[in-house]
């Protein structure tokens, strides 16, 4: 089948450009947050871009026009995330709810939903499943891990996969034996490109270590990239004491290592594309999605079906 895909949440792009990079057909995005949907235009262009509150019912009628087949999304996740308070009552857990409703009221065939890890266990995530299997979507729920699936990073991503009149869990054996068996390393993805053995990525507080090796899986990228402290403490898990050759990645490197493409422009204050970069899908593991969906439409056309868990 042919996918119209409208993106929403659509951050700097990164869930969008895996699904385009797996041959669908990205229609419109939409977004509320002026900084990456600049960052969208300048890199992503070819389609509408929308700045939309996706909280107002006026946005199902908007979203409505574009036809699509399948709905695609990473609500904000702030109020889940380990990096903040995680206290669903500020309001942006309830962009969940509105992203079900979106997909329950338009009803594509498809819809990918991604948060945090811990998102999963959320009031707000439970609501939205109960919205999603009363408007008759079969789900398909996993954790993966971005560094089994071609990032060199370890960040592990909660994905709601739903298929209208499907099955539940139809999808889990496709989406977990399609993994690596060995984590990606900087190494492996960069090769030497990055001129560095060991760099620093600074932590939320000096109980965890900074220092990285390049020969490992990076560290989950966040929101902020901070310079080198002087008088950086160390800690026992650095594999190496702090030396004046160790540096913390460029943003242009912390985009690289979300698997986006290395001629990205990046449009916007340090402090906006640190956010953007901080809170993007990594595009290669939304192109794992993108083509475990595929692999699972084409088993359907030739009659296989996998025993589901």
């Amino acid at each position: 089948m042919e996918f119209r895909v409208v993106d929403i949440f659509s951050g700097g792009g990164g869930l969008g450009l895996g699904f385009k990079n797996s041959g669908y057909k990205v229609v419109a995005a939409f977004d509320n947050w002026q900084p990456a949907l600049d960052f969208y235009i300048a890199n992503f262009n070819g389609h509408p871009i929308v700045n939309c509150d996706l909280s107002e019912p006026s946005a199902i009628d908007l979203i409505a026009r574009y036809k699509p087949n399948m709905i695609i999304g990473g609500p904000p996740c702030q109020d889940f995330s380990s990096a903040g308070k995680r206290d669903e009552t500020l309001g942006r857990a309830d962009l969940t709810v509105d992203y079900a409703l979106i997909v329950s009221k338009i009803k594509p065939t498809w819809f990918v939903m991604e948060n945090v890890e811990r998102a999963q266990s959320s009031n707000s995530v439970k609501k939205a499943l109960k919205i999603f299997k009363d408007a008759n979507y079969g789900i398909t729920k996993i954790v993966l891990d971005a560094s089994k699936c071609g990032v060199p990073q370890k960040r592990k991503r909660f994905f709601v996969i739903g298929e209208l009149n499907g099955n539940d869990d139809a999808l889990l054996n496709i989406m977990l034996n399609r993994q690596r068996e060995n984590l990606m390393t900087m190494r492996d993805y960069f090769g030497n490109r990055l001129n560095i053995e060991y760099y620093y990525r600074h932590p939320r507080s000096y109980k965890r270590r900074g220092i990285f090796r390049i020969d490992e899986p990076s560290p989950t990228i966040r929101g902020v990239n901070r310079p080198v402290p002087e008088g950086y403490p160390g800690h026992p898990g650095d594999p190496v004491p702090m030396n004046e050759n160790i540096r913390p990645l460029t943003t242009l490197e912390r985009f690289e290592v979300q698997t986006f493409p290395s001629n990205i422009k990046l449009v916007g204050s340090k402090t906006d594309l640190e956010q953007i970069v901080g809170n993007a899908v990594p595009v290669k593991l939304a192109q794992y999605v993108a083509e475990g969906i595929n692999q699972y439409l084409e088993n359907k056309i030739n009659g296989f079906r996998p025993n589901l868990f």
